[in-house]
């Protein structure tokens, strides 16, 4: 279960929980940018969730396969093998590592899950689904120019009153996380980790919003 209240009237597109079943390889991707400017950033949320997740769950050191452009690390967890993938190129470009891995391991879109930012849903909430567009997210768009949009999504909202009318939106997701969002980050990744765990164990994504706000 996750470790923060679940909102019941706010569900995402659909009620179908999607199952993967067990004796199966899971794909976990994390989005973000490569390079000390963009730790702290928005953008990087899907890389900081993928990092907790991996050193909570006593993951193996990161390895890079240059020739696949990412750095990956797996583990078994009960019955499933989980595969965990940070792209290695910049944003705009993570589809082609995607691509990449989940061909060298046989992995399905169906079983692949990804984490990342998205500016359209507000801060405090992270929501799940299968499927979709882009939602603006360039990071999101490769994927699915390289491997189709049937994959699953864990969605964390970055969306803030603090952005400024004017400051273009791509400004804001590379900016640092504000104070309060710093303050906040230990909820979201326990948040976010709770979730991957949910899926791998379960079998099952099921589309629904949550919030890692106390």
């Amino acid at each position: 279960m996750g470790i923060l209240q679940k909102n019941p009237f706010t569900q995402d597109v659909g009620k179908q929980m999607y199952s993967f079943g067990h004796n199966k390889t899971v794909l976990i991707v994390g989005l973000g940018n490569i390079g000390k400017k963009y730790l702290e950033t928005r953008h990087n949320l899907g890389f900081m969730c993928v990092d907790y997740f991996a050193h909570t769950n006593e993951f193996p050191q990161w390895i890079e396969k240059k020739d696949m452009k990412g750095y990956i690390s797996q583990k078994t967890l009960g019955e499933t093998r989980v595969m965990l993938l940070k792209p290695s190129t910049m944003m705009n470009r993570s589809g082609e590592a995607v691509r990449a891995i989940a061909d060298f391991y046989k992995i399905s879109a169906e079983n692949t899950f990804v984490v990342h930012d998205e500016l359209d849903i507000p801060f405090g909430q992270i929501r799940t689904r299968m499927g979709g567009g882009p939602a603006g997210h360039n990071g999101l768009k490769d994927v699915i120019k390289h491997f189709g949009s049937n994959f699953g999504r864990v969605r964390i909202g970055v969306g803030s009153d603090e952005k400024p009318a004017r400051m273009d939106s791509s400004d804001f997701v590379l900016a640092n996380l504000s104070d309060k969002e710093r303050k906040e980050l230990p909820n979201l990744r326990k948040e976010v980790s709770s979730i991957l765990t949910e899926i791998i164990y379960s079998g099952e994504l099921t589309p629904e919003t949550r919030s890692f706000l106390v």
